[in-house]
């Protein structure tokens, strides 16, 4: 974990769908978190849904994503998880 200025940077060397080093930057002053997943230059995106961006590559694969909002998605995406772990283990011992 480095952090230059306004931004934090999150490096991974884990394998897996061609994800050699993953690179997830923070830009603190605009809320945004952008996770590039290949060095390639950006050919295209493609708006996923309001704040999130898919950047692609000539090929149309993936090669980055974009959060716009970033706090607000982070937040919003840890408390659903948790709330829905709760449900099930507080259903699990009521049944």
């Amino acid at each position: 974990m480095q952090q230059a200025g306004n931004k934090l940077i999150l490096e991974s060397n884990r394998g897996g769908l061609r994800m050699n080093k993953a690179r997830m930057t923070y830009f603190e002053n605009d809320d945004v978190l952008h996770l590039a997943i290949s060095d390639e230059p950006e050919a295209g995106s493609v708006e996923v849904s309001p704040n999130i961006t898919a950047e692609l590559n000539a090929k149309g694969e993936l090669i980055g994503i974009e959060i716009l909002s970033a706090s607000t998605f982070i937040r919003d995406s840890v408390l659903e998880s948790v709330q829905a772990k709760v449900l099930d283990l507080t259903g699990a011992k009521t049944a």
